[in-house]
């Protein structure tokens, strides 16, 4: 082929806002079909997502950004060749989440309608990651003709700065000023003034200089020798200050696979006989090492992308508890940080009351100015007394009584809370009702305002009971008496038990439905039952709560057609008023609510339940791309030869939801730590049929660890211990 020159076309003009997502404050639509599958990769406050070509903002139907601190600091970037988009061979994440590679390829290109390069004729390889808030990109190059090609390569960028809200959809009527410079042939800055007065600059440097760079494109005239290399390096820093450099990208590489690393040295490690299953508890490994967080009190794992990459309570203090068996340094990295943050005084604008824990923080312009209500948000009912449970279970898996010790006056203070403002008119039972308007209608997990009903469909309202919050308050009772008996308050420890005791016998009372065999959903402002079959009722199984003969009940309804779709545990049953398997809320399935009632019918030595959970939910990470299980998916029933139907604007990756197929084992296995005589038992072990083999490396007690290995044998299984330091003994336990 002879080498040509030829012109390069004009950029394709930025994508219009209407081709962006639109939601609520609250709700999450899926208003534009995503023409390219997206990617998302995360480190620390930033996170970026790109569609399968490397780009941002090129196609309709993401919410495609790079984003720092809930703001969008690159609202485009668009690779062409020869103004035109190059051909996707494949993206593919590193199994690490450390890298995004794409592999394109040019497609056939014409000057004077006369073909001058057939496609496949170039290897155009994109590498991105991140590492301290820039995005650092990697071009590379090569040229598999066998003639010296010319071609022009352009990109077109663009910086919006808007907040992440605003890219949910939620309108604004004010917004700052966006300026663009270009200081030298090799950056450009694009800066943004806010309406809070403060300033936010995206800096782009390209390596080598383009041959043209503005403030919206920059384009290179490349010539290719056959088998020729060219590789070009952008980074993109978001609020970049005058004395900080970036590192080169091969060493910013290293840095960032270090700190992923670095991150799993205390963690236990499984594997299995069933590869697929390998592949799935790997991708949930590296996913939720991805949102784990460094923050001053600790790792702390954000809760999901691209809507949820931040501090939520609920959330966080559900995945510790989910690993604490395999890593219960999440736990304390949690612990520390939500009492940092532990409401002090009261503030309706932001449902806050002393002793409180935090539902939500936000750091972008619009929760600066109270445009949102979610600066510091506490508009979760749950989040409470989660985090005493938490703090209880961290102390019983790990024996840290100093830990304990440190945060004792913020459990106290999370207890008065429950029996004080928790429960406004002192029935006995913790609930919520929103003290702004613009607040949280919902203020449990289910926190969708269609989520709270009554079996005629019409809403529950006023202050709202629910049942798994009454048995989470059951359970961080119990476990807050256990972390006052180890710190030597034994008078508060006795109130403790004996206040959850009534709970129980209050509760079973109130919320036991016969006619339905399960816990009402709620009690609303009347005190009158939501007399509605939900999954709610699975996790009051958690807690401990539930009589024997109430949890052989629900756990026999959970696992009929009505809830068990053959890929999990429906939200809400099929044959109730509200009933829709696409919804969030009233008809999905959630991996981490399945978890948390595997948990629970473990509890209770149901072990086959737990098996038909946690096999439906492995048979849906098979079909799921990178085998990652997603926040939902819906709750249709399932068909011969085809997957389960996805949710089209879940987060993936979702931190409880990563968390599920550990949480899954610890069910299987029946884990337990006892670190007072220093013994881990497994309880009634048992492994699901897909499953002939389970070695778990590095299971920790202290100093002391373990290596074991799990085989099945039919309906029975045999344990190993094929590694042992320090002083620990294991127990296998059957009891009925």
């Amino acid at each position: 082929m002879s080498t040509q020159t030829h012109r390069t076309r004009s950029l394709l003009d930025p994508p219009s806002a209407g081709g962006e997502d639109r939601e609520t404050l609250f709700y999450t639509p899926a208003a534009a079909p995503v023409t390219r599958p997206r990617r998302t990769l995360k480190y620390g406050d930033t996170f970026v997502v790109v569609d399968t070509h490397g780009d941002i903002g090129a196609s309709a139907g993401g919410p495609d950004g790079l984003f720092h601190s809930d703001m969008r600091y690159l609202s485009r970037l668009e690779l062409l060749v020869n103004g035109l988009p190059p051909l996707l061979l494949g993206a593919n994440l590193r199994d690490d989440n450390a890298v995004l590679a794409v592999d394109l390829t040019n497609p056939d290109l014409y000057v004077d309608q006369c073909l001058v390069l057939r496609k496949d004729t170039l290897h155009i390889v994109r590498n991105l990651f991140l590492w301290r808030g820039v995005a650092y990109q990697r071009i590379a190059l090569r040229h598999y003709g066998h003639q010296r090609v010319r071609i022009a390569l352009s990109f077109a960028f663009a910086g919006d700065f808007a907040d992440l809200f605003e890219v949910r959809g939620l309108h604004r009527d004010r917004r700052g000023v966006v300026a663009r410079q270009v200081p030298g042939p090799d950056r450009a800055i694009l800066n943004y003034e806010g309406v809070d007065g403060a300033s936010h600059h995206t800096t782009l440097t390209f390596d080598p200089a383009p041959a043209e760079l503005t403030p919206t494109s920059a384009s290179y005239v490349v010539e290719l020798l056959p088998g020729e290399r060219r590789p070009i390096f952008l980074g993109i820093e978001c609020d970049r200050s005058a004395d900080q450099q970036s590192v080169p990208f091969l060493r910013g590489l290293r840095a960032a696979r270090r700190d992923l690393k670095r991150g799993t040295r205390h963690a236990a490690t499984v594997e299995t006989s069933n590869n697929i299953f390998n592949e799935v508890l790997c991708r949930s490994m590296a996913d939720l090492w991805m949102l784990m967080t460094e923050t001053s009190e600790g790792r702390f794992p954000y809760a999901g992308i691209p809507w949820y990459s931040t501090t939520f309570g609920r959330d966080s203090l559900i995945t510790a508890m989910q690993m604490l068996w395999f890593d219960p340094s999440i736990a304390r990295g949690v612990l520390r940080r939500l009492a940092a943050y532990q409401a002090k005084v009261a503030d309706p604008s932001a449902d806050a009351q002393p002793g409180k824990i935090l539902h939500e923080m936000r750091n972008g312009e619009m929760a600066r100015l109270r445009e949102t209500p979610f600066g510091l948000y506490y508009g979760s009912v749950d989040s409470t007394p989660l985090f005493v449970l938490l703090a209880g279970l961290y102390g019983d898996r790990t024996g840290d009584d100093q830990t304990l010790s440190e945060l004792w006056p913020s459990l106290e203070a999370a207890l008065h809370w429950i029996d004080g403002p928790g429960d406004p008119d002192q029935d006995g039972f913790v609930e919520y009702e929103r003290a702004a308007e613009r607040g949280l209608a919902n203020q449990g997990w289910k926190d969708s305002e269609d989520a709270i009903f009554h079996a005629d469909s019409s809403l529950a309202d006023g202050s709202i009971a629910l049942a798994e919050v009454q048995g989470y308050v059951f359970a961080a009772k119990q476990a807050a008496a256990r972390c006052a008996r180890r710190i030597g308050h034994v008078d508060q420890a006795r109130k403790l038990e004996a206040a959850a005791e009534r709970l129980a016998e209050q509760f079973d009372a109130a919320f036991w439905c016969p006619s339905l065999e399960t816990y009402a959903l709620a009690l609303d402002g009347a005190k009158n039952p939501c007399r509605v079959r939900t999954s709610n009722a699975g996790q009051v199984l958690l807690t401990g709560i539930a009589p024997a003969d109430h949890a052989a009940r629900i756990a026999e309804g959970l696992l009929r057609p009505r809830f068990f779709s053959g890929w999990g545990i429906r939200t809400v049953a099929s044959d109730e008023a509200r009933y829709n398997p696409m919804s969030y809320h009233n008809g999905s399935i959630w991996p981490h609510d399945n978890a948390l009632i595997a948990l629970g019918l473990a509890r209770y030595g149901l072990k086959r339940s737990v098996e038909r959970v946690f096999q439906g939910l492995f048979d849906a990470a098979t079909y799921m791309e990178s085998r990652r299980l997603p926040e939902l998916f819906c709750g249709f029933q399932r068909a011969r030869s085809r997957g389960p139907t996805l949710y089209p604007v879940a987060c993936s990756p979702q931190a409880w939801a990563s968390a599920t197929p550990f949480t899954l084992l610890e069910a299987s296995l029946g884990l337990e730590f006892d670190p007072k005589v220093g013994e881990i038992r497994l309880r009634n072990p048992y492994l699901p049929v897909f499953l002939d083999e389970v070695i778990v490396r590095n299971l920790r007690l202290g100093e002391a660890s373990f290596d074991l290995r799990v085989r099945r044998h039919r309906k029975d299984v045999s344990v190993e211990v094929l590694k042992s330091q320090g002083k620990m003994r294991l127990s296998v336990l059957h009891s009925k």
